[in-house]
């Protein structure tokens, strides 16, 4: 049996020791990990969001569009591996993170140096590929997180501004890919819907935990956290109405979408609050997202009637 060691709050399992090819292949897992995978769907979703103009259907934009993925999804890693090194002995304490590799010590901080610098590597060689106005998002995305790792992440309500903030550049860059024009009102959308899923972590994480392993929430309590994320619901909402009304690509369709895709978006977020609110469900948003039922359906309802519409708006065209 193996032997039990006691560390903070946590209660691990010494993994056997091990040699040769399970070795290295302990060593990539770890790697592969400390990449978080599970994350990179989201930059995906969000830099694809010019692909709602049907203009932006051509080839070049497929393009452009799937190297600032790749440009950002290496960026993110980079990001996680800064924020896991800085993070490594408060997460050893942490009973939701002391299993990741830097905490867990199966990883060693100088192998994930390594592995950063092979990142960072590649992201400069995808971005020598683009054109230099339009991988600032990138930069600013760096420098946002490091700032954020080294303390900003600690000082409330600020931190979660920089998160949604992080996301609005992705989706700014992927503007940026395929030449189309930025909608104002959409990425004050997607801002206010960052804002509301990072408060619904924040909160989980105050249900959950009392807040100890993340300073930055010793300046919430649940019923501030209830509330911000109502007013971050309630200013999506209008401001994806005043989208789809004002800026969405749509034509003659406007108002159709108006009529058809409102309920949808606002049952979105009414059962994300529910889920939130009443089930303590928050602490993943992404799981949250891709696994209630009720939003799969809603999702993908929605996402067929706006790719009817915005069809019918090309052949309008």
């Amino acid at each position: 049996m193996n032997p039990v060691i006691h560390t903070g709050a946590a209660v691990r399992t010494a993994a056997p020791q091990s040699t040769g090819a399970s070795r290295v292949g302990t060593l990539a897992g770890a790697l592969l990990r400390l990449a978080r995978p599970g994350q990179w769907p989201k930059n995906f979703l969000v830099i694809c969001v010019p692909l709602l103009d049907p203009l932006a259907w051509n080839h070049a934009a497929l393009a452009n569009l799937g190297a600032a993925v790749v440009a950002f999804t290496l960026a993110s890693v980079l990001v996680y591996v800064l924020n896991d090194l800085v993070d490594r002995r408060r997460d050893a304490h942490n009973p939701a993170r002391w299993h990741r590799p830097l905490a867990s010590g199966r990883l060693s901080p100088r192998a994930a140096a390594l592995f950063a610098a092979t990142v960072a590597v590649l992201l400069v060689g995808v971005l020598t590929l683009q054109a230099a106005a339009t991988v600032w998002p990138v930069a600013g995305y760096l420098l946002l997180n490091v700032a954020y790792s080294l303390g900003l992440k600690h000082v409330p309500l600020l931190d979660v501004f920089l998160v949604a903030t992080g996301f609005v550049l992705r989706l700014v860059y992927g503007y940026l890919a395929t030449g189309a024009a930025i909608p104002g009102w959409l990425l004050t959308a997607v801002f206010t819907l960052c804002l509301l899923l990072t408060l619904g972590k924040r909160r989980q994480e105050l249900h959950s935990t009392g807040g100890e392993h993340r300073p930055a929430l010793r300046g919430y309590t649940v019923a501030l956290a209830d509330q911000l994320m109502q007013l971050s619901a309630t200013l999506t909402a209008g401001s994806y109405l005043l989208y789809l009304r004002n800026e969405a690509p749509l034509g003659d369709y406007a108002s159709t979408a108006l009529v058809l895709l409102t309920p949808m978006a606002v049952f979105g977020l009414f059962r994300y609050l529910q889920l939130v609110l009443v089930h303590n469900a928050g602490g993943s948003p992404v799981r949250v997202l891709v696994r209630d039922p009720a939003l799969v359906a809603n999702t993908v309802l929605w996402a067929a009637l706006s790719g009817g519409l915005l069809l019918a708006a090309r052949g309008q065209w």
